[in-house]
């Protein structure tokens, strides 16, 4: 997949060995405005003399940079970090991972895609409850409200719904609305992507929009407790493995 390439040459100088680099946030759900900016994720590999010590430096890089106009927020996560968040019913993460928008690859990624599925469980839900219920409250505090909190709000409880019912990480509000249908959001997302980042509504109905967030958030709380998915990850054991061959056999770590 070709992005810009000053989206690359981010990615290219990272300091560490990159297990992946993707595209996070309004591109990755569907509806990213003309001046949004590019949010790189991933996961990167520390030599293995920095992690054999009582203190571990750099498990998270973070650096947020403008190339020539263009806003580009890196963060990523050492591969032990990452392991570990996917173990604690992170929906971020995961959405990180199997991110279509793919600046960077390897095989430990794609074998990280396939142990994926033995990380999700019901509680995922719990997250995404959360995730909404704090974007709420940003929308509610802005007077006129913002399109973008508006928009995550919808898109976190309908990947939540989603995962509860099929298993499936689905971040893209655009396609997850072919499946659940609510009128109002192709004229949202247009909104959004011919205005800007932080574009303001000028009439919104704040008492639909309520009754909908809480009517949503019934829905994935009922998904939640119908849910076929496990209680628990089983994903550590194979989790293990695939640090240890990575901290042996990466260059990086040799």
């Amino acid at each position: 997949m070709n992005f810009d390439p000053r989206v690359e040459k981010h990615a290219h100088q990272h300091p560490h060995y990159l297990v992946f680099a993707t595209i996070s946030g309004a591109h990755l759900y569907g509806f990213p405005s003309p001046d949004s900016d590019y949010d790189l994720r991933g996961i990167h590999v520390l030599p293995l003399s920095s992690v054999l010590g009582l203190h571990v430096e750099n498990e998270t890089v973070s650096n947020t940079t403008i190339d020539n106009g263009l806003e580009i927020d890196l963060v990523t996560h050492d591969v032990k970090k990452f392991f570990g968040l996917m173990l604690k019913n992170n929906g971020y993460v995961l959405e990180q991972l199997l991110s279509p928008l793919v600046v960077r690859t390897s095989p430990e990624h794609e074998e990280l895609i396939a142990i994926s599925d033995q990380c999700i469980t019901r509680h995922h839900g719990h997250h995404y409850l959360g995730f909404a219920e704090t974007q709420w409250r940003l929308f509610m505090r802005d007077n006129p409200p913002k399109v973008k909190p508006l928009l995550y709000i919808y898109r976190v409880l309908l990947t939540g719904i989603h995962l509860m019912q099929t298993g499936i990480v689905e971040a893209n509000l655009s396609k997850l609305n072919e499946i659940y249908k609510l009128p109002y959001i192709p004229e949202m997302i247009q909104l959004k992507v011919n205005g800007t980042e932080k574009g303001f509504f000028n009439d919104a109905n704040l008492a639909f929009h309520e009754a909908e967030y809480l009517r949503l958030r019934k829905r994935l709380e009922e998904a939640m407790s119908e849910s076929n998915l496990p209680k628990h990850a089983s994903a550590e054991e194979a989790l293990n493995d695939l640090l240890i061959r990575i901290r042996l056999q990466h260059p990086s770590n040799k």
